[in-house]
């Protein structure tokens, strides 16, 4: 209680500052019913939630109950009195009063000059007053905004968008169009020595693009120029902090600038094929004039080894309805593969799928295979029988999967021992995948799905990779393995009830609980399973 201090009674709020990490300033909003609520500025608390700053103003008030009602009254007197004093203050006194808090406080003076500028139309005015809100300089340690000054920072800048706003409003929407583009530079080079942790830098941002947006809609600007600044905009790094879609001013484009902005994008995209922003912007712009062959060629100027952007161009060209080039496109991105084990797996599976619906079953089952055969693994596996089992050919292609991966064992490829017993458990060959894990080992999770498949017809095997797994666990504490360890436990008396020896679980019961007597939630979880 001792960290809240300056504690404030208003007519619905109570404010206070309270330390935490930093300090930080809450308000407590008193509604009907005794209901609270409240906003902090700390990180938690930006977020929306009620945070412990404000649990710890709300406990500080608990202890002044009694005078609440008093103190508010005599906050409501003090409103009262405040606003009666300024409204008997003569012009001049208001005047001097309002010169001796600029003279005080920097930015209440930056905000009314702004404010002056603005009702002026003062273009010049308002751009010296925006350099001066978006400068960091009186923010900065080291050179650099910490958390703890962002949000002052941040809405000293959305003051400046507010102006902006003001201007287009008053009329002067090629100025506003202007002075939101240069905001917009000046705002991306300070936000990277900002800790915009909380976002706020960022909505005043997106705040700014809205900014914009509604100066050109009231000035109308050229429409080649405005295509050509959109894409130099969204090839600039500012465009991560405005998010500037050029498409949302198609309608204030219309077909000419429509038209510059297609060609201002498209040579951006050939002086540089390979740059994200550029072939993403080019790519947008070909989708929404239907230009299914503009984005074939932006996938297919850098293609990727390992046949995804084969893929992209496939589902695209079936998108178009042009399915056998989006079929002999998905083909040539496996052909073109180096090695099927590093393919996009997303591009087999598309490709063995059409197989499947145009009536190529055989096709699919030797794509299936030959993806298992570069990569063996359950999945593979599981891919090839489906398609095998459609096909009607799966005892014969199981014979060979498993002889490759029989092969892998015999040259002590320690992965193919774990997808031999994999692959066997998934076929539900119970016995060969104990043959297997017996030969040529198997790890705890495997022998347990083992256990569990085998447990009614194989007790007695199943109980001894229990009380294995169960002995290892023994050694262990916390909660998360205690229930493992009763999971085991009552696995181990099914495999007696089976066995006809359930005296002997009794008897192994009965010493575990002995020997981990000390572990108390282990007992209660023992109990709670009549174990």
């Amino acid at each position: 209680m001792d960290e809240v201090s300056g504690v404030e009674f208003g007519d619905g709020w109570i404010r206070a500052s309270v330390r935490g990490t930093e300090r930080y300033e809450a308000e407590l909003l008193l509604g009907g019913r005794r209901k609270l609520a409240g906003t902090c500025d700390c990180p938690y608390g930006q977020e929306g939630n009620f945070c412990k700053h404000l649990v710890a103003l709300g406990l500080t008030v608990i202890r002044q109950e009694a005078d609440l009602p008093r103190l508010r009254r005599t906050a409501r007197e003090r409103a009262r009195d405040l606003d009666a004093w300024l409204t008997c203050l003569s012009r001049d006194d208001l005047l001097a009063l309002v010169r001796e808090e600029m003279a005080e406080d920097r930015n209440l003076r930056k905000r009314l000059e702004l404010r002056v500028a603005s009702a002026r139309g003062d273009v010049a005015g308002i751009r010296s007053r925006i350099r001066e809100l978006l400068d960091i300089g009186p923010f900065t340690q080291y050179g650099y905004v910490e958390y703890a000054d962002a949000r002052a920072y941040a809405d000293q800048a959305g003051q400046a968008v507010t102006a902006i706003r003001s201007l287009t409003v008053s009329g002067r929407a090629a100025d506003a169009t202007t002075l939101a583009r240069e905001m917009i530079g000046l705002l991306a080079t300070a936000i990277g020595s900002v800790d915009d942790s909380d976002g706020r830098l960022g909505q005043v941002g997106a705040d700014l693009a809205d900014a914009h947006h509604e100066a050109c809609r009231a000035a109308r600007p050229d429409p080649e120029e405005l295509a050509h600044w959109l894409v130099t905009h969204a090839l600039d790094e500012a465009a991560d902090l405005t998010d500037i879609d050029p498409l949302d001013y198609e309608d204030l484009l219309g077909e000419r600038g429509t038209a510059a902005l297609r060609r201002h994008a498209a040579e951006a995209w050939q002086a540089n094929r390979t740059g994200w922003a550029d072939k993403h912007m080019m790519r947008r712009l070909a989708k929404s004039g239907r230009d299914i062959d503009t984005v074939i060629a932006i996938h297919a100027s850098d293609l990727a080894p390992n046949g995804h952007t084969h893929l992209l161009i496939a589902r695209e060209l079936d998108t178009a309805g042009r399915t056998a080039e989006a079929q002999e496109c998905a083909e040539r991105g496996i052909r073109e593969t180096e090695d099927l084990a590093g393919v996009d797996t997303a591009l087999v599976d598309h490709l063995a799928d059409r197989y499947t619906r145009t009536g190529r079953p055989a096709d699919a089952v030797s794509l299936r295979r030959a993806h298992f055969t570069a990569r063996r693994t359950l999945l593979t596996y599981q891919q090839l029988r489906a398609a095998a089992v459609a096909a009607a050919c799966w005892t014969s292609e199981r014979e060979k999967a498993l002889a490759l991966v029989r092969d892998d064992v015999e040259r002590t490829d320690t992965s193919g021992d774990r997808v031999l017993v994999d692959v066997l458990l998934d076929d539900k060959d119970v016995d060969a995948a104990w043959q297997a894990a017996h030969e040529h080992g198997a790890h705890d999770s495997q022998w347990l799905t083992l256990a569990d498949q085998s447990r009614p017809t194989r007790p007695a095997d199943a109980l001894a990779v229990y009380l294995r797994l169960a002995a290892r666990l023994t050694r262990e504490t916390g909660n998360r393995t205690y229930e493992q360890l009763v999971s085991l436990l009552l696995r181990i008396r099914d495999c007696h009830r089976h066995l006809g020896t359930p005296d002997d679980c009794t008897v192994y019961v009965t010493e575990l609980r002995a020997a981990q007597k000390r572990k108390r939630n282990l007992m209660r979880l023992m109990d709670q399973h009549g174990l």
